[in-house]
């Protein structure tokens, strides 16, 4: 359903559109953390570090879809909350024309430059085979997943988070019982798992467009919104490139503990995927926050209601430290367990190394969680740059920390880098967006 955020309560509508939004981005991890617990458990150890040691190469593509469609639709967000229908039509048809064309160049340059990626994250000679076959099959679908969270992007700038989570739960589903078919029956092994998931995503966006253009008149497009003008075009970029960047640079950060990770033992490796698999299911409430209130603030900006962009961020920023307390607590008390699910075998070193990441950082939640909310407020204001910049900040951080401390404490060091690249990017973040909003009230605005 459609829904307008810029009347009524902002919690309220906010909280509403969490919900929906945070059960479909549980189920989205459930692809990847689906595929780390049927490879860890049927296929082995080795096979669940081969898959875990290219999980940034994963997130990175991920990440530059997710970035570029949430850039683009920034503007359907806008033209909708100042009430232009005509102007929602053109942006939905050039961000898909947009998309289309980019995910040709990234997939290419992906598959073109992957044996080079797989050299710096020294890979190695034991996990090689099956980490390329695993990351290539996932650069040939990068269409399918593009085009999943472009129409996904188009639904939330709209008010409406629910249509893409009643796809995403059958696509989620789908691709369990097809990983399980693939590895079990026709004995694909970890490739098996990439097939599957590409395969869930296609069907998943080809539901979700079919749905969209049967049930919402305003996404039926007609042929002159497809006429192509660059100025209108380089709008568009100017804030998908940007939030693409930002997602691009996060991933690299996170491939340089990734590299020094996969350094260390297949039990370490393994023991680090599985704490961050479950840290990223553990932080889903903060990104479902974010990614509401850049659609909250995104329609109240085109509809001229900026003082509810504030209390708006106000609010939200509240309800999100009240969430980080509750994921920081599950983790610390129960994230052994967790770990647990991941192998069929017990394994003393896996699970030490796997506690000793999440004991290190989730104390650190409370400072994720407001770069989340204040980052994608800005985001949806059409201000760019300053994520950009914290993003490069965190990369900085984050790489500088991984390499110098697990160099003087192993990998005890690379526990320490988010939490440091988390604290600093915060404050950046959070200052930069108190200065934006005094500079608008100074304005009248």
């Amino acid at each position: 359903m459609i829904r307008s955020m810029t009347q009524g309560s902002p919690i309220k509508l906010i909280l509403a559109f969490t919900v929906p939004l945070l059960i479909g981005n549980v189920f989205q991890q459930f692809y990847n953390i689906a595929d780390i617990i049927i490879v860890g458990r049927i296929i082995g150890v080795h096979a669940l570090a081969a898959v875990g040691a290219t999980a940034p190469v994963f997130m990175a593509m991920l990440g530059l879809t997710i970035g570029m469609a949430s850039g683009f639709t920034v503007i359907v967000g806008q033209r909708f909350g100042a009430g232009d229908e005509a102007g929602v039509r053109r942006s939905v048809a050039m961000s898909a024309m947009l998309s289309v064309g980019l995910t040709l160049i990234l997939t290419i340059g992906s598959v073109l430059g992957m044996p080079w990626i797989m050299a710096v994250m020294n890979i190695s000679a034991e996990l090689y085979d099956d980490s390329y076959h695993y990351v290539i099959i996932i650069a040939y679908g990068l269409i399918a997943m593009m085009m999943y969270n472009l129409l996904s992007c188009i639904c939330r700038a709209l008010g409406d988070s629910r249509t893409p989570l009643y796809f995403l739960i059958v696509s989620s589903i789908l691709n369990v019982l097809l990983a399980l078919l693939f590895i079990i029956v026709f004995g694909w092994g970890v490739a098996g798992s990439a097939i599957a998931l590409v395969i869930a995503q296609a069907i998943s966006a080809i539901a979700c467009f079919c749905y969209m253009r049967a049930r919402f008149p305003i996404l039926r497009l007609q042929r002159q919104d497809w006429s192509w003008n660059s100025e209108f075009a380089w709008k568009h970029l100017k804030l998908g490139i940007p939030m693409a960047s930002q997602f691009m640079i996060i991933s690299f950060g996170i491939l340089a503990i990734q590299s020094v990770t996969n350094t260390f033992g297949a039990e370490t490796i393994a023991g680090f995927v599985s704490a961050t698999r479950i840290e990223q299911l553990a932080l889903q409430p903060m990104i479902s926050f974010g990614i509401a209130m850049a659609v909250y603030s995104a329609q109240n900006y085109g509809a001229g209601k900026y003082s509810r962009i504030r209390k708006g961020a106000r609010q939200c920023s509240l309800v999100s430290l009240g969430f980080c307390a509750f994921a920081a607590a599950s983790m610390f008390f129960y994230g052994r367990e967790l770990i647990a699910l991941f192998t069929a075998e017990y394994d003393e070193l896996l699970m030490e190394q796997a506690s000793l990441y999440l004991k290190y950082s989730v104390p650190f939640y409370f400072f994720l969680g407001q770069i989340f909310v204040f980052r994608n407020a800005l985001q949806g204001m059409g201000i760019s740059s300053v994520p950009l910049i914290s993003s490069l900040l965190e990369l900085f951080l984050r790489g500088l920390s991984a390499f110098v401390l697990a160099g003087m404490w192993g990998y005890l060091g690379i526990c320490y880098a988010s939490p440091i690249c988390w604290i600093a990017a915060c404050l950046f973040t959070t200052g930069c967006y108190f200065f934006v909003i005094r500079h608008m009230k100074k304005e009248g605005r």
